[in-house]
């Protein structure tokens, strides 16, 4: 076992299909050895990380099978031969050949893209995870989604949602996607579910973060809506094709959507709810963070209510408040003409504000019906609001929008 990797030739095989093109030589073998990193180590593996930052990942693999430490390059890494010594005992009886090439094999037929730190739409915001952040992504989807995720909120939550906080979730995903926002969150039954559902119905962009194989729908009731998200946004994990969700994985799951959004609010959660494990990630890296509250009775909100107490959270009740945690929006035309007095014009804009909807598609004679404006009025105001931004026009007619830029 002196030398674990395949030949170039071999790995470029191996990698066919994958969303790699033709790598060189060395580009095919450091593919290949991100990915046995990912099926030998467990997700967020600090030791590992350091190793691979130290030596990169081809010559970390070569040290796990070679039988000497390499002592300066854990000295300078920060590991112990402690350290390393369980670390290899941990990593030694997955270092076989055939599962890792098999995931690579499952990857294939699922459709699956491998997404590494060197390519161009890695998301950045993950290597503040440091010493924990992911060897690699397996994305179901759209890789060019990833590359758009600013400004983004995570909205996650209990399994067990009231209905209270499904409403709240749906609200808070469909407004803020009208705005431009994307959502992220696991796919999870209850408040996940309710929130990449209001985006996918709102026409926004959302990402999901699986805590098993990308190519495997968990929980199985939610393949469906696993695969709309798949269709429109993209599915994501870190770990191998045919791995199972263990409840390690999805703590550490957490850390990748606490660490993707811009932005984290938990909608609904109890005392000991996983979803304060995402929001402590977050308040480890710095990202702001939120919770709506909840009836003080409901212990299906006390874990929202010991956030704002316990972690500094902010108190989330609509959109406009998760927009200025992300730091914005800047004014539009329509918030001048809600501030304006006596000008013809901007009360005008106010009427066609009123008239339209985030979520709704209307067309404009409808619109020229609930403003009380002429539909001439409306079509020439709609289309100066359509050069600022601030409204779209799809099949259905028109929509209040606002861009991306205008966040942060």
């Amino acid at each position: 076992m002196t030398d674990f990797l395949p030949s170039p030739h071999v790995a470029r095989t191996l990698l066919i299909g994958l969303g790699q093109g033709e790598p060189d030589d060395e580009a095919a073998r450091r593919l290949f050895a991100r990915h046995t990193w990912s099926c030998l180590a467990e997700p967020g593996d600090g030791v590992a990380g350091r190793i691979v930052a130290a030596l990169g990942p081809e010559e970390a693999l070569a040290a796990v099978s070679a039988e000497k430490a390499p002592l300066a390059a854990l000295r300078a890494a920060g590991i112990t031969a402690t350290q390393w010594q369980q670390a290899r005992d941990r990593w030694r009886p997955r270092l076989l050949a055939q599962p890792v090439r098999s995931a690579l094999e499952s990857a294939r037929h699922s459709g699956l893209s491998m997404l590494v730190p060197e390519h161009r739409q890695w998301p950045a915001a993950l290597t503040d995870l440091g010493d924990h952040a992911p060897f690699l992504l397996w994305v179901r989807g759209d890789l060019g989604v990833l590359t758009g995720l600013t400004p983004s909120a995570a909205l996650v939550g209990a399994r067990a949602a009231t209905s209270y906080g499904e409403h709240m979730a749906m609200e808070l995903s469909a407004d803020l996607v009208g705005r431009g926002v994307a959502i992220v969150s696991g796919a999870a039954y209850g408040i996940d579910g309710a929130a990449h559902r209001a985006a996918l119905s709102a026409g926004g962009r959302t990402v999901a973060l699986l805590a098993g194989g990308a190519d495997r729908s968990y929980p199985r009731g939610h393949s469906d809506l696993i695969r709309q998200i798949a269709e429109s946004g993209a599915v994501l994990s870190e770990v191998p094709c045919g791995s199972a969700p263990t409840k390690w994985r999805f703590l550490q799951r957490n850390r990748l959507i606490a660490a993707l959004a811009d932005a984290t609010v938990v909608v609904e959660a109890g005392w000991r709810s996983g979803s304060l494990n995402t929001a402590a990630h977050a308040a480890a890296l710095g990202r702001p963070l939120g919770a709506v509250p909840g009836p003080v009775t409901s212990a299906a909100s006390a874990g929202c209510h010991r956030i704002l107490r316990e972690f500094d959270g902010r108190c989330i009740t609509n959109a406009d408040e998760v927009i200025e945690l992300l730091g914005g929006p800047h004014p539009t035309l329509f918030d001048l003409a809600s501030s304006a007095s006596g000008d013809e014009h901007t009360d005008d804009l106010t009427r066609i504000a009123d008239a339209m909807s985030f979520r709704a598609w209307r067309e404009t004679t409808e619109i020229a019906r609930r403003s009380g404006l002429a539909p001439a009025e409306v079509a020439a105001l709609l289309g100066l609001l359509s050069l600022e931004g601030t409204v779209v026009r799809g099949e259905s007619g028109w929509r209040r929008t606002r861009p991306a830029q205008q966040v942060g």
